[in-house]
């Protein structure tokens, strides 16, 4: 695309390895992940040993203590071919945070070794059915009862629901509290109670298992409570940002990756006796992608610059999330418009990546969450 002076020569040693592994590990088995609607325990394994999982973690809690970069670079290849199924930038990158700035010492090191090795998979679950993006009314609820907590209510959309070994329950200890009411608490799969329901079934991500929770008076000792009772709403907040940013660096890659699809299909497909690239509307509308892809990636990189400083802010994270993920759409849909009729063939990539593009715009926040962030910010509440 243009030369990116973000990433140092470590960085790209190391994804030329991880570019390897998907090649060898990720790409052959995508097609039947989505057919099985998740993919093998054992891809969760080898991303592990190979390296690709929780980049960010210490040493002291078996990680490689490496900075943010490389869980961009681990992204960046998977959009880069399109393999929506590995949920391992949510387990690495919006899982292992909660743990490793939130939890107590005993639940980082019970958990956070084995999330690196790939032995432990982990989900979050924020959205309630009836809640949406409003985590404050959320009807999920955490009783205390001596040393336990008693945990009803339902989840829904959880990625990674049907292979976690753990989850990350967002939940109402204090109904009467509002956003001071929500706690983060952490369910074992094997407890009594904790039922998965169905995998979903999505227009995209169909390799991605994306799950129905279910909490029937789940019982869990009150030590696993992730940071400060009555925290657990600032905790949300403070870790959106990067949960975000994820969103708009798999956006970004997707649009370059969609672009080089397109351009080698219009070099070789045929209409009226020449390429297609040949005619004038379609280098039009090459020349537009192009132009709005570099734009995309400078601000991304941008962002992901100021948040290796730990300076990015909820405004640019929302900003970067809402225009990325719109104009992906956007672009997808006039690069699959070249393809004509193949296009739309499950076959193509592009049409993989049109499908799975929309969940974006949802995930993470929606473009009118993102939109209200902004304008709180330009003109406040109203």
């Amino acid at each position: 695309m243009f030369e990116r002076d973000l990433f140092s020569s470590d960085h790209e040693v190391f994804r030329d390895s991880v570019r390897k592994f998907v090649a060898d590990k990720i790409v052959p088995f995508h097609e039947q992940w989505e057919k099985d609607g998740k993919i093998d325990r054992e891809a969760w394994l080898q991303a592990g040993e190979h390296g690709l999982l929780c980049a960010t973690i210490p040493e002291e809690y078996g990680g490689p203590s490496a900075d943010f970069l490389f869980s961009a670079v681990v992204l960046e290849e998977l959009a880069r071919v399109g393999a929506s199924g590995p949920g391992f930038s949510l387990h690495s990158d919006i899982v292992a945070p909660y743990l490793l700035h939130y939890a107590s010492e005993e639940l980082k090191l019970k958990w956070l070794p084995k999330m690196v090795t790939g032995e432990a998979i982990g989900a979050i679950a924020m959205t309630d059915p009836s809640g949406g993006s409003d985590l404050a009314n959320m009807k999920t609820k955490a009783v205390r009862d001596g040393d336990e907590y008693v945990i009803s209510g339902q989840k829904v959309f959880i990625s990674n629901g049907q292979l976690a070994d753990f989850i990350i329950v967002a939940c109402k200890t204090n109904p009467d509290a509002g956003a001071k009411g929500v706690d983060l608490i952490i369910v074992e799969a094997d407890r009594k109670g904790f039922k998965r329901g169905r995998n979903l079934e999505k227009v995209g991500w169909k390799a991605q298992d994306t799950s129905e929770l279910f909490f029937d008076e789940v019982r869990v000792p009150v030590s696993n409570l992730v940071g400060e009772e009555g925290k657990g709403f600032i905790q949300l907040m403070e870790q959106l940002p990067q949960e975000r940013l994820l969103q708009a660096i798999r956006c970004s890659a997707t649009i370059e990756a969609a672009l080089e699809w397109t351009l080698d299909y219009v070099r070789e497909r045929q209409a009226f006796g020449k390429p297609i690239g040949a005619f004038q509307n379609t280098r039009f509308k090459l020349a537009e992608i192009k132009s709005q892809a570099v734009m995309m990636r400078i601000f991304v990189d941008h962002c992901m610059a100021k948040h290796v400083e730990g300076k990015l802010g909820a405004n640019d994270a929302a900003m970067a999330k809402m225009l990325s993920t719109e104009m992906m759409c956007d672009l997808l849909d006039k690069c699959l418009q070249m393809f004509g009729g193949y296009g739309y063939m499950w076959e193509y990539p592009i049409a993989r990546a049109w499908a799975d593009g929309r969940q974006s715009r949802l995930a993470g926040g929606t473009g009118e969450i993102m939109r209200e962030i902004i304008g709180r910010e330009l003109v406040g509440r109203g």
